[in-house]
């Protein structure tokens, strides 16, 4: 078995767990235990518990959904607000290039990190208010993509006739632009998605993201921070369903980059 087959194995395998696991293994993930606290795993239970006696494996279901839910959607916006910017610099050049560039720019001007905190510290977060914001600090390096491709094929013969043939633009960008600009969209969709729940679980181990009950991998991995020591299992799982989703997305999206560089390279 390939890394990138490997891969979509582990990514299924984690969205099974999350979103269905529930349903087999019955037990509640909000339910407090004091009899039970800081127990190591076991075959009772299988991952251990948290300081308040909570089942882990549990809470790494309940958690999986919203880290999902939050990665898919904001790097989903993200992607194609990239994609329609992009396309949109990269079609009509001129002042509206500028203009895109300059807002490009000024995103990019500030570290991502610090723009999700100044901005989820004037909000209650939830997981839409992530999804939204972690999607405005999340566009800019798409639609630079973007809009170098949409160059190239701007100045491609037939887009021309096209437009001397006065075709709708959007039929041009629909019809023409989509198809060859969809392995770019697809390579940065995987990268951001990773980086999504990458950037909820930081905001979650500061403190600024999900609020509870709500629960993310990102607040179980916070929640273990200070019995690290004598607890390694509250911080040592979620971090890992963390990591098998964000190396198997990069393992994923290096291999549609390679296919997206070989077939520009055949054609």
């Amino acid at each position: 078995m390939n890394l990138p087959v490997f891969s979509i194995v582990i990514l299924i395998f984690v969205f099974v767990f999350s979103f269905l696991g529930s349903f087999i293994y019955g037990v509640d993930a909000y339910s407090l235990d004091s009899s039970s606290i800081l127990l190591p795993p076991s075959l009772e239970n299988f991952l251990g518990t948290d300081r308040l006696g909570r089942d882990l494996l549990a809470r790494l279901m309940e958690g999986g959904k919203v880290s999902l839910i939050i990665g898919v959607g904001s790097a989903f916006i993200a992607s194609v607000v990239g994609l329609m910017v992009g396309s949109m610099a990269g079609y009509f050049r001129g002042g509206v290039d500028k203009s895109i560039i300059a807002i490009i720019d000024l995103f990019l001007t500030f570290p991502t990190f610090f723009l999700l905190l100044a901005l989820v510290s004037y909000v209650n977060a939830s997981s839409l208010v992530l999804i939204i914001i972690i999607s405005i600090t999340g566009w800019m390096t798409t639609a630079r993509l973007i809009r170098s491709e949409s160059f190239t094929i701007t100045s491609q013969p037939y887009i021309k006739i096209l437009n001397i043939a006065n075709v709708s633009k959007i039929k041009i960008l629909f019809k023409y632009y989509a198809p060859i600009l969809a392995p770019i969209y697809f390579v940065s969709f995987t990268f951001g998605v990773g980086g999504a729940i990458l950037a909820e679980s930081g905001l979650s181990f500061l403190g600024l993201g999900i609020v509870a009950p709500q629960m993310s991998w990102g607040t179980i991995l916070s929640g273990g921070k200070d019995v690290v020591e004598i607890a390694w299992w509250v911080s040592f799982f979620p971090g890992l369903m963390i990591f098998l989703v964000t190396f198997s997305l990069i393992n994923i999206s290096n291999y549609l980059q390679q296919l997206t560089n070989q077939k520009q390279i055949q054609s």
